[in-house]
């Protein structure tokens, strides 16, 4: 019996987003960064643990048969590197399973991560932003923390997602697209990036600062348009690959 605990605050039983296939994804409490175009910002307080290794263990075996070749679960947040150990037990567990493990992060946690990303099948990694001062405005955190955990997981040969929030007036310019470039080739090993996402900015989580009476700083801010972010996409990708 594993009685470890974690405060997880949702579990998706079958998500298409967080990774290859169809996945279970679990939500943990908790986040040292306060992102100011965060739509969960219920996540950010540590809460009591709620869940064992066992518990957890019990609801992903139901869904296996769901997963097919591809799918399997995903760690997910808040940020789930605030509950390595956790994670680490019931990574145990279902590699006995034979189960795909995907950690989606940002990177900032308490350090002392080899342990936890030898587990992993994936990294769904988050860029806030390129430069230490556009970070620190934007989450209230340092971006060199972030660059440790990357550089953990690139001495373990960790396979990448790479995935950013496009926000309007801050990371919509061709200019950014050129910076951001330089910033991937400069931090990761490219031959373990599989993919690069962009995710336009979105007000779908403005309700939640006022349910749970968070100042959301953004809240004048507009939506990213859609068109725009396929096309800064398509600019990225033309410069990324024109010289590999």
């Amino acid at each position: 019996m594993n009685t470890c605990k974690a405060s997880i605050s949702a579990i998706e039983s079958l998500g298409a987003v967080d990774g290859p296939g169809l996945r279970t994804v679990l939500f943990f409490n908790g986040c040292k960064l306060r992102c100011k175009y965060c739509h969960n910002p219920e996540n950010w307080r540590m809460q009591e643990d709620n869940y064992t290794v066992d518990e957890i263990k019990e609801k992903i075996l139901r869904f296996k048969p769901y997963y097919g070749e591809n799918g399997g679960v995903t760690f997910s947040g808040g940020e789930p590197l605030l509950h390595s150990d956790f994670i680490i037990e019931l990574s145990k567990v279902l590699k006995n399973d034979d189960i795909h493990l995907a950690l989606d992060t940002a990177g900032i946690g308490n350090g002392n991560y080899d342990e936890l990303l030898k587990l992993m099948d994936l990294i769904i990694f988050d860029i806030k932003d390129i430069t230490d001062i556009g970070y620190k405005m934007l989450t209230g955190g340092s971006i060199n923390s972030s660059i440790e955990f990357i550089e953990a997981a690139k001495r373990l040969s960790k396979k990448f997602w790479i995935r950013l929030v496009i926000v309007p007036g801050i990371h919509d310019t061709k200019e950014y697209m050129e910076n951001l470039n330089k910033y991937i080739k400069k931090h990761f090993d490219l031959k373990a990036i599989e993919r690069i996402e962009f995710l336009p900015y979105h007000k779908l989580g403005t309700e939640k600062y006022e349910k749970y009476h968070i100042e959301n700083p953004y809240k004048d801010m507009e939506a990213m348009d859609k068109n725009k972010c396929d096309e800064l996409y398509n600019y990225f990708m033309k410069i990324y690959e024109s010289d590999q």
